[in-house]
Order: C-alpha cells, then structure tokens, then sequence
C-alpha cells in the first residue's frame, strides 16, 4: 500500500500547532485568574472602604460629630484598617459632615 504524498506535511503541521494551542489555553487561563484576582482586590477596597464609613456613621449616631480622625475611630469603634495593605485618606470639613474617605491599595 502506498502513502499519500501530504501525510508527512499534516504530521509536521499537526506537531507544531499543538505547543501552540496549550500556549494559547495557558495564556488564557492565566489571564482569566489575573482577573479573577484584580476583582478580588477592588472588592477588599470597597469592602474597607463600607466599613469605615459604617463605623463613622455610627459615631457621628452615638456621638453627635463626625470623628476628628481614622485613627479615633480604630481606637473606639473597633475599626482595623490593615495598613500594610492600603493607604486611607480620611478628610473631614466640619464636625457635622460626612468626611471624604478614599481607600488605596499600596503598590506590592
């Protein structure tokens, strides 16, 4: 029995797409959890960024003020903000407005 001429050629082209399809599937997976991660992170920062506002708002409710300072809130309110992790800006204008709270992850 004789063989066809293109056999040879599809072997060579079938050994040389298939390290490219496992590249393509790697990248894609690895894409896929550099997502799932960057998501992760943005939902840590909104997470900290609710729970210091939760806590604000329950001092300026028992207090009657909007604390002076982040660092009144951890110490009265319980409030852990992770600092290794985050940068916190906490600006206040007055002792009966809501402060301006911005939350910042800190480069690794």
């Amino acid at each position: 029995m004789r063989r066809k001429r293109g056999n040879g050629l599809w072997e060579a082209l079938k050994l040389l797409l298939a390290p490219v399809l496992v590249i393509a599937v790697l990248y894609c997976v690895l894409t896929a959890i550099g997502g799932v991660e960057q998501g992760q992170q943005q939902e840590n920062e909104k997470r900290l960024q609710d729970a210091i506002k939760k806590a604000v708002v329950t001092c300026y409710t028992i207090e009657g003020v909007y604390p002076a300072t982040l660092e009144y809130v951890e110490e009265h309110y319980g409030l852990v903000v992770d600092r290794d992790r985050y940068d916190v800006f906490y600006e206040i204008f007055a002792d009966n407005i809501m402060p301006d709270i911005t939350v910042i992850p800190k480069r690794k």
